[in-house]
């Protein structure tokens, strides 16, 4: 295993994963868990866009999003991820690549319960991806949500989290003069032993 030390010690990267985001929590002014996911569809043609990452288990992350959005399309056809984790204020990222699973089970239950009363109705509103005639539709459409679903809405069923099991993750931290610091964890399969090798900048 390459030599490590610092901010890069451990031998647990989703720990390191938790306590470089901890960090980041301190100072990053929004958002310190958004992260930068990205999909391909049947052709191959790639996707990218922003979600919040909700969970850094002991051997995966977890999000959550509308089950008929683009992205949960093409993660259910594909089984792959990867995304990518940036802080200005620190000056690192993770990048995560692996595969991927639903979570729509009582741990993402409790997930939306957790969420306030406007977002539990809005995931029931929106139609997330599809197309939108206007504004004062979408709110007529929460409204009409509102009135049936009431104060405690349930989970839709169209509606929960998704795991990502890393095959590699990759931390990066700003070097001087572009001598960026970065090392590779990879493993076989989501079972493997983590084999670790520092990267050129």
């Amino acid at each position: 295993m390459s030599e490590r030390s610092g901010i890069f010690a451990g031998d647990d990267p989703f720990a390191l994963s938790q306590a470089w985001l901890d960090e980041a929590v301190k100072s990053e002014i929004n958002d310190p868990n958004a992260i930068a996911l990205s999909t391909v569809d049947a052709d191959g043609m790639p996707n990218v866009r922003m979600v919040l990452l909700k969970d850094i288990e002991a051997d995966a992350f977890v999000f959550y999003t509308n089950y008929g959005s683009v992205k949960a399309q093409e993660l259910d056809a594909q089984g792959k991820a990867s995304f990518v984790m940036h802080w200005k204020s620190l000056r690192r990222q993770i990048r995560v690549r692996g595969l991927v699973e639903r979570e729509e089970g009582p741990q993402a239950d409790v997930y939306y319960a957790s969420r306030s009363l406007k977002s539990r109705l809005g995931a029931w509103a929106s139609h997330q991806s599809q197309p939108l005639s206007s504004r004062s539709a979408l709110m007529a459409e929460v409204a009409k949500v509102t009135a049936t679903k009431g104060p405690n809405p349930p989970r839709p069923e169209f509606w929960g989290g998704y795991r990502i099991r890393p095959l590699e993750i990759e931390f990066w931290a700003d070097g001087a003069f572009r001598l960026h610091d970065r090392f590779r964890w990879t493993r076989a399969d989501c079972k493997g032993k983590w084999k670790v090798n520092r990267l050129h900048p």
